[in-house]
Formats: C-alpha cells, structure tokens, sequence
C-alpha cells in the first residue's frame, strides 16, 4: 500500500478513512523523507519516530474498528513553540529544555482530530525573525532553492510542508511568521483570527499579536487543518466564534471590492517593494479583475500602528527569554529585546492594548468600502542563508523591516490573513501575497483563495527534487 509523496492532507485522510494505505506506512515514509533531507533542509528540531510510530499503529487500530475522524492517522508536523507532552520547548534557543507534562491546546485538538506528530519544527530563537538560522540548531533551508532562507519563524514547518515531507503543518504569526515563510516557500499560509486556535497555556501570546497557523500546498488543506486545531481553553482570554472554514473552500465568493495596497505601512526605517514582486501582485490583481472582482489602488488607514506592536513584541520576548535554561547563551540581539521589553512592559505596554479599540474603528471602516485587501506579503524575495545571522542589532531590524514590512499590522489588529502563492521572481524564487480581512474573515477570504487557486493551479508546480542529495551551500 503506497500513497504519492505529493498527497495533500484531505487526500491523505480519504486514502486512510478508505482502507487504501495505513497510519504506519505514511509516518514510516514521513520519517523517512525526513531523515533524507534533514542533513540539506534541516527543518525538524525534534524528530519523534518511536513515539509517532506507536501513535500511527494507535490509529490504524482505531481505522480497522471503523472509527473515522477528520485526521485519523495523518502525519503532521508541529512548530517548536508548542507544547507536546514528553517533548522539550526550546522555541530556537539553545540549552537543555525538560520535556513538558502536557500537550499545549492546538495540540491536544489536532489529537483529538487523530493526527500523528511526527516532529516539531526548527525556528529561529523565540520567533523574532524572517529567518529560521541559529546556534541551537543550525540553518533551515528553502527546498527551492538551498541557498536561501524558507523565511521565518515558521521556517521549519515551511520547509517541511513545501518539501512534501509532511502534507501540512502548524505555525505561529506574531509579525507574519506564517504568511512571510509560506511566500517564501510557495504555500498557503493561514493568519487566523486571534484565538481561533488557542496559544492556551500562553492565553496571550506576545501580548495578543501571535496567533497559531497553519501552512499547507492548498487551500482545502490549510482550512481543514485550522479547523481541525481551532478551539479553545476554558481560560482562553480570546474566543471567537465558531467557523467551518473548510466549508467556505468551495464555495463562491461573490463579486468582491478588494483594495490593492501597495504602500508599506509606517515604519520609522526605510523600506522599498522589490520591481519583480510588485509585478507579481499587480499581475494576481489582475487575475483577480478577470475573475470578476472590482480591484482599485487603495490604502488602508494604517496611521502609526508601529507604536502599538513594539511594546508587545519586545514585552513577550522578555517573558519566553525568562525561561531559557541559560539566558548567557541566547542571541545578543535577543537579550537586548528582552531589556527593551522589561522597560516597555509597563505603561508603554498598556497604552498600546488601549489604543487597539481605536485602530479597530479607524481600519475598520475602511472594510465598508472593501471587502478585502491585497497586499505583497514581504518588499524582498527570500534572502540567502546567513544574511541576517550575524548582524547587530540595529543592522537586523533595519533588514528585517525592508524585507518584511507588510504583515504586522495585522498581528496588532489580530484579524485573519491568508498568504497565497504570487509566482516566481529571479532566480525561481518563490514570492506571495495576502488576502486581508476584517475580524473572523476567514471564509470568505479562504473562498477567495480558493478561487484564485482553482485558476492558477499553483500547487501543481513542486521543488527541485535533489534536494535529498544536494550538499548544503557555505
């Protein structure tokens, strides 16, 4: 019993609710492709064979007995910064971390669903850059090209999912730690909604702007996966609604008013869209005309939005860097964040949770003349490995915010986002946009995707597959 190596997530779930390949046989391959590629791509931290073994026979068990769930028996793989019992939660940094007690929220749920976690993914340390690289673990690799970054934090998980090393992975979005690796990468990656899949033990994380995601080929993937891992901790501080967002997959959207913003929004450095990339998001914008919708140069309201995500950013580093093992050992740059978050944990931090209500009003009401907006989702393509890696502190925000200055803000807003694939720039490296909405957006901007997707067939095109053998670039 056999499954393509390029089978999606639903598919996955259909062959083994069918009886036409078994939970073993997926994760021994899964493990397999992973130990092919991890001396290349290194994109697990944490590889659980022996456990994700003894899960599969679990399922299979389950499978013959006739009991179906959404993914009985489904390889998935996991960022490092969620708790999975029995395993440690470095989140990138470098020490001996203890195995925690128990599984975090969105991993009991995946559970719930019957999926297998294979591994838990690399990501840079404590999830502060677009690149996945550090001491800890070494440097992750695109699988498009092994000379350049995935992107980060969710780097891993990118690089796992785009690989086809596992059909679908989770991430975390705190500035567009999905949405940039996914561009980077060729994916979907989803931004839901703040609290649609809980960060619970952490009720909030990095002060509300991380969110839990997940990065997938398609659209039907990346939806029944936040379905799957949606849901929340009776001590959630965020619970939204219930949504059915795989629903909306096949669903049509409508004749939409979408806003094409190619403006990056105010950041005190300087930062220029890269000619290849805009061309890219102008040409999807005319898909998107050709597919019926209204589409017209507009830029939301974003004001100084920049003042209300420093505090929280750099108070959350402050508090994960207080439980590394050995603080001497973290990046420079992570302590000095953690110092700059211990002074603007207090009134600075409070002032920014109250001017949410505000920027709420002020960018809402630019969603009563669009439906959705369409931005670049990075100004760069996918920098080479070690670009950012030594630099100080101040040469890697400067980087980091030219390369990378259109996802934030919607981490401060915690409204959902969807990066889709954009084409290719020089170099075939791989670029993307987002699909932007409102609060609890996700279906009709899942519905949009797909319907992009259905014309564009993005998930048709597929890495080099030397990447198993290829030796990894100075």
């Amino acid at each position: 019993m056999t499954l393509d190596p390029s089978a999606g997530l639903a598919e996955t779930a259909r062959a083994l609710a069918d009886g036409e390949v078994t939970s073993r046989a997926l994760v021994e391959a899964a493990l397999a492709r992973i130990e092919a590629t991890q001396g290349t791509l290194n994109a697990f931290r944490i590889v659980r064979s022996e456990a994700a073994l003894a899960e599969a026979a679990a399922a299979d068990r389950e499978l013959a007995a006739g009991t179906r769930r959404p993914l009985l028996g489904v390889p998935v793989a996991v960022k490092d910064d969620m708790d999975v019992a029995g395993e440690p939660t470095a989140f990138g940094c470098p020490g001996t971390f203890a195995p925690v007690a128990e599984d975090c929220e969105a991993i009991r749920r995946l559970r719930a669903a019957g999926a297998v976690i294979v591994g838990k993914t690399n990501t840079c340390e404590l999830g502060q850059w677009p690149f996945t690289e550090g001491p800890a673990f070494g440097a992750t690799r695109n699988p498009w090209n092994t000379e350049h970054t995935p992107g980060g934090s969710s780097g891993g998980s990118a690089a796992a999912v785009a690989a086809g090393l596992v059909p679908a992975a989770l991430g975390s979005d705190g500035a567009g730690s999905v949405r940039i690796p996914a561009s980077w990468t060729h994916l979907i990656g989803i931004k839901p909604q703040r609290g649609r899949i809980s960060t619970w033990p952490r009720g909030e994380s990095f002060h509300g702007i991380t969110v839990n995601g997940t990065l997938a080929r398609t659209v039907a993937d990346a939806a029944l996966l936040l379905d799957a891992a949606s849901g929340n901790h009776e001590l959630d501080p965020y619970r939204p609604p219930a949504l059915d967002v795989s629903e909306a997959v096949g669903r049509a959207p409508g004749r939409l008013r979408i806003a094409l913003a190619l403006k990056p929004p105010f950041t005190a450095l300087p930062s220029r869209l890269h000619p290849e990339i805009r061309a890219r998001v102008v040409e999807l914008a005319e898909k998107l005309a050709a597919l019926g919708h209204t589409v017209e140069e507009a830029d939301p309201p974003y004001g100084q939005i920049g003042l209300n995500f420093v505090p929280r950013a750099t108070a959350g580093v402050a508090e994960w860097a207080r439980e590394a093992p050995d603080p001497a050992l973290l990046d420079p740059r992570t302590r000095h964040a953690a110092r700059l978050g211990r002074l603007l944990g207090g009134a600075p931090l409070r002032a920014a949770r109250r001017a949410e209500a505000a920027l709420h009003r002020r960018i809402g009401a630019f969603f009563s003349s669009y439906d959705v907006v369409l931005a670049p989702t990075t100004a760069a393509p996918p920098p080479r490995i070690g670009a950012m890696l030594k630099l100080g502190g101040l040469a890697t925000d400067r980087a980091m915010i030219a390369a990378c200055p259109y996802a934030w803000p919607w981490n401060v807003l915690g409204w959902p986002g969807v990066n889709v694939p954009a084409g290719f720039v020089s170099g075939g490296l791989p670029v993307g946009a987002q699909l932007l909405g409102p609060a609890h957006s996700e279906p009709l901007l899942v519905s949009l995707a797909a319907q992009l997707e259905a014309d564009l067939r993005w998930h048709e095109l597929r890495p080099p597959e030397q990447v198993a053998s290829q030796s990894p670039a100075a």
